[in-house]
């Protein structure tokens, strides 16, 4: 049986935490399922995450997500412990590799065998979970003696973000849910062959996994407006190792190659310029209110399970007219 679609909104919103947190408590009066956290360099998604479940009974509250570079699994540990008592059955870990842009360049942290150091955080997390003591050998993360204080007031799911073919298939295989980001929709189909791939070797069907997808979305009277700032904003993610090798990977060989070429040559316009407004239509969701109702309905029809709200716009009467449109009220993924 295909789970639900639960609609819910991406967190934070500017300009400071506190209006970040009446958001939070805004969305849960509303009727939204959940509130969303990207660990992207603004305040901490998990120490939010405790605010946020301070301020609310009801929303669940997700991180999409974490990267599995900045954090040892026992410091993931002791962090699920404080969510699992302050948000039982509320909170959901999403783990990712991220990007070498802020694992190397922010960090300083090596971005070495990025699918392997996600399987192995997530095998960890699951054994930290039970309250035993964990003794774990893998082949780049090591842990013994460690052993919760506590138990768990409810365990905590733990979704893997995924964009080409292995990490997909491995979030599949081990996630209890598929972060998916900024994917070109004609490419949906390919990432959910993949996922499928990954549940089958685990013996899961692919309809019991939560697909969740961060879209950045701009209800608007000025498309072009808002493609000119998901072009400013987004663009240079595509110039990362990463996300330049997904874009091809997907179907977009020539603008990735131009995006690399004219990154390195240092010339922002012509990335920007890699962008024509169809390829940037195939992935951000811009138009009317009815317009982007219906691309995100068709995606969940698709196999996304929960679409969480990004407001591309940052203004706050935009980013509430983006939210606005996503109430329960207002939209149906029938």
């Amino acid at each position: 049986m295909a789970l639900p679609v639960r609609v819910g909104i991406s967190l934070p919103v500017p300009p400071d935490v506190e209006t970040t947190l009446e958001t939070a408590a805004w969305a849960e009066r509303e009727g939204f399922d959940g509130v969303w956290f990207a660990d992207t360099g603004d305040a901490d998604p998990l120490t939010l995450s405790a605010f946020v479940a301070a301020r609310t009974r009801r929303v669940r509250i997700g991180v999409a997500v974490v990267p599995v570079y900045t954090r040892t699994p026992v410091v993931f540990g002791a962090t699920l412990l404080a969510l699992s008592h302050v948000a039982p059955n509320r909170f959901i870990l999403g783990l990712g590799a991220s990007s070498h842009a802020m694992i190397e360049g922010w960090h300083g942290v090596p971005m070495q065998r990025p699918l392997t150091r996600v399987k192995e955080t997530a095998l960890i997390l699951r054994r930290i979970q039970t309250g035993e003591k964990v003794d774990f050998d893998g082949e780049v993360l090591h842990t013994h003696g460690y052993r919760l204080p506590q138990p768990m007031k409810s365990p905590v799911p733990i979704h893997i973000a995924a964009l080409r073919q292995n990490m997909l298939e491995l979030a599949g295989e081990v996630g209890d849910g598929v972060v998916l980001n900024l994917f070109p929709a004609t490419a949906f189909p390919k990432l959910m062959e993949h996922i499928a791939v990954g549940a089958a070797r685990a013996g899961k069907r692919l309809e019991s996994l939560e697909i969740v997808c961060r879209f950045q979305v701009a209800v608007t009277d000025d498309p072009a407006a808002a493609r000119e700032r998901f072009r400013q904003r987004l663009a240079p993610y595509y110039a990362t190792p990463v996300y330049n090798r997904f874009l091809a990977w997907t179907g977009f060989e020539d603008a990735a190659r131009t995006i690399a070429e004219a990154w390195r040559a240092k010339d922002r316009a012509r990335v920007m310029s890699a962008f024509p407004d169809a390829l940037v239509d195939d992935i951000a969701v811009i138009g009317s209110a009815d317009q982007c109702r219906a691309k995100i309905a068709a995606l969940c029809r698709a196999g996304i399970t929960t679409p969480a709200i990004h407001s591309l716009l940052s203004e706050p009467d935009a980013v509430r007219r983006t939210f606005d449109a996503f109430t329960p009220a207002r939209f149906s993924a029938a």
